[in-house]
């Protein structure tokens, strides 16, 4: 338990450390990032994917069989992350677009994403209480998600009328919402161990979506013939890099 608590504690905050990744992509021209973006988009696809299809789910039927609770849980994390974009979206579209009304959309982008990085604190936490190996996975899944995710959420909050170190600050600030995820998860676990049985195919479940209705999308604005092949090298890199991790265990 002591080991869980510290490999947990280490993987979220490393991974709320991402969000000063935005930083770097001031010294990108506008080009050059969105070539960048699309290869890091498609290479988190397939981590996301692969830890959901060679991890996740694996795990969760291993004990009682792919029952309907599994299934459940699986349906819950998609109705979950698609109920949470869409009131971002919702929110978004009833906005005029003022600038004062676009800085409050900045906002509303740091409540989802603080909202987000809480379930991903909760769900890795929830993996190592399952086993050191899977914690890892799908920490690596989620920090190969968030590198693309933090660029744009920090170009947002630019956007949105935040200063270069505000937008820093803030966006570290909502990463940190992870780590009191992980200590929920951790906790909460002694009381109930159900939270662990729940919350692994509910990850499959959140990951699927994500990859499947935000990133794959993505790609598919990128057509030509040169780019759809590096963005399926890339993909497929991200499933082997799961794959991998198989072998840890």
């Amino acid at each position: 338990m002591v080991e869980a608590w510290a490999y947990a504690m280490a993987s979220v905050v490393g991974v709320s450390l991402i969000a000063f990744i935005g930083v770097t992509s001031l010294a990108l021209k506008e080009k050059q990032l969105k070539n960048v973006l699309i290869y890091l988009l498609s290479f988190s696809a397939g981590a996301l994917f692969g830890d959901a299809f060679l991890h996740l789910l694996p795990e969760a039927v291993e004990e009682s069989g792919f029952t309907a609770s599994v299934s459940l849980s699986v349906i819950a994390g998609v109705v979950v992350f698609f109920v949470m974009e869409k009131l971002l979206h919702w929110h978004h579209y009833h906005l005029p677009h003022s600038k004062e009304n676009f800085h409050a959309f900045a906002v509303m982008n740091l409540v989802g994403d603080a909202l987000h990085n809480f379930i991903d604190g909760l769900i890795i936490g929830a993996s190592y209480l399952t086993s050191i190996p899977l914690g890892i996975a799908t920490t690596l899944a989620v920090a190969f998600h968030e590198i693309p995710q933090e660029i744009g959420d920090f170009g947002v909050l630019l956007k949105g009328g935040f200063s270069k170190w505000k937008a820093v600050f803030y966006n570290f600030l909502t990463a940190l919402s992870a780590v009191l995820g992980a200590v929920i998860a951790l906790y909460a676990n002694t009381q109930a161990e159900t939270l662990t049985m729940l919350l692994v195919p509910f990850a499959a479940g959140g990951f699927i979506y994500v990859a499947g209705t935000d990133l794959i999308p993505e790609l598919h604005k990128e057509p030509q013939a040169r780019s759809s092949v590096l963005q399926l090298a890339a993909f497929l890199l991200g499933v082997l890099a799961m794959y991998a991790l198989l072998f840890l265990e």
